[in-house]
């Protein structure tokens, strides 16, 4: 028998039951990412920005392309299809697929009828990655992502424990660095900066051993 000041200590032991999240958590929670990731990127977009991971790259490929947002982003998430499925299972990659799809309408949407544009750049960048930074947080905690790299850096996240904003930063890096053949230099600083909040929100809070939710 411990002291009573130790049988007071929280236990690190939990069970799985009790900490997993409910359908209705699931659900709102899945809702509530959607909506931030949409709003955060029609931020973007109406800005003239661009940010990591595959929405970036649309966002990027929106500038080169007649296409529009929600055409691109569906495009360039598919070969990402596969590697969901045998990594993450069929669960996994349905919800990101229902996750890409509502983002990518409510996006357009959200351009359509909010005067976004009026942001300033700096704000506008600033509020429009952390804003999807914390989506995707919350879309990662209740089983679901965007697609494409967020994938992979959860692959890699589950497999050697390397932190997926970290990951996503490396691939964003690369996308930021792509769009030097768009945008001009004011803005492209902004965006790498962006970038940088985006992922290091993701880096320092998806972290599963401090969070006993799934």
């Amino acid at each position: 028998m411990g002291t009573p000041s130790e049988q007071e200590q929280p236990s690190i032991v939990y069970e799985w039951k009790d900490t997993s999240h409910s359908l209705a958590e699931n659900i709102v929670g899945f809702v509530t990412g959607i909506v931030l990731a949409a709003f955060g990127l029609a931020i973007l977009r109406a800005i003239g920005a661009v940010t990591g991971g595959t929405a970036g790259l649309s966002l990027l490929l929106g500038h080169l392309t007649p296409l529009g947002f929600p055409v691109l982003f569906s495009l360039v998430n598919l070969p990402f299809a596969v590697l969901a499925v045998l990594q993450r299972g069929w669960a996994f990659t349905l919800r990101t697929a229902l996750a890409i799809v509502c983002v990518s309408l409510m996006s357009a949407w959200n351009a359509a009828v909010l005067p976004l544009a009026d942001f300033p750049p700096l704000y506008g960048v600033l509020l429009g990655n952390l804003i999807c930074g914390v989506g995707l947080l919350v879309l990662f905690r209740h089983g679901a992502s965007l697609g494409g790299f967020n994938i992979v850096a959860l692959v890699l996240h589950d497999r050697t424990g390397f932190r997926a904003g970290w990951t996503l930063m490396i691939f964003d890096s690369c996308v930021v660095l792509l769009s030097l053949t768009v945008l001009d230099w004011p803005m492209l600083l902004l965006s790498a900066l962006g970038a940088l909040v985006l992922n290091l929100v993701i880096a320092l809070n998806h972290r599963p051993g401090r969070y006993i939710g799934h």
